[in-house]
């Protein structure tokens, strides 16, 4: 699995221009799941995004993680984080998961997320969606699963 985060001030993510997900402070997850991610991919990084200490403390050190500051997750489901584009000029997606295989685990690490007491709002699943966000830092991390 691959987390593009972000450090946000505020996100939202919108479809046929309706707002089905936004939060305030926190982190904006961009999930890409590849063919032979797990549930207990999933389950690692969740724990992983939830505990990056990537917010301030009162030295101004990124010391704090999203619990600390009582944050949101905003995570949307992105498969073209899967693609190879290490030759060519068009990127291959035969490592992505299957669209069932993503879902399932796309909501299991929304699940596992929410399992630390932390707050998730989604995108929704295959749709196309738009996404605007305040990247305050601007902060950004990819982090994968093992």
């Amino acid at each position: 699995m691959i987390a593009l985060i972000q450090r946000v001030t505020q996100a939202a993510v919108s479809v046929d221009g309706e707002t089905v997900g936004a939060i305030d402070q926190g982190i904006l997850v961009l999930l890409g799941v590849q063919r032979d991610d797990t549930v207990d991919d999933a389950k690692r990084l969740a724990e992983r995004v939830v505990g990056y200490r990537i917010f301030a403390d009162a030295e101004d050190k990124m010391n704090l993680d999203v619990r600390d500051i009582q944050g949101e997750v905003l995570v949307v489901s992105q498969f073209t984080l899967a693609a190879d584009t290490r030759k060519g000029r068009r990127p291959s997606f035969s490592s992505a998961g299957s669209p069932q295989h993503a879902q399932a685990l796309y909501h299991a690490f929304c699940d596992a997320v929410r399992s630390f007491n932390v707050s998730v709002a989604t995108g929704r699943f295959a749709a196309n969606m738009q996404v605007s966000l305040t990247n305050d830092g601007p902060v950004t991390f990819t982090l994968t699963s093992p």
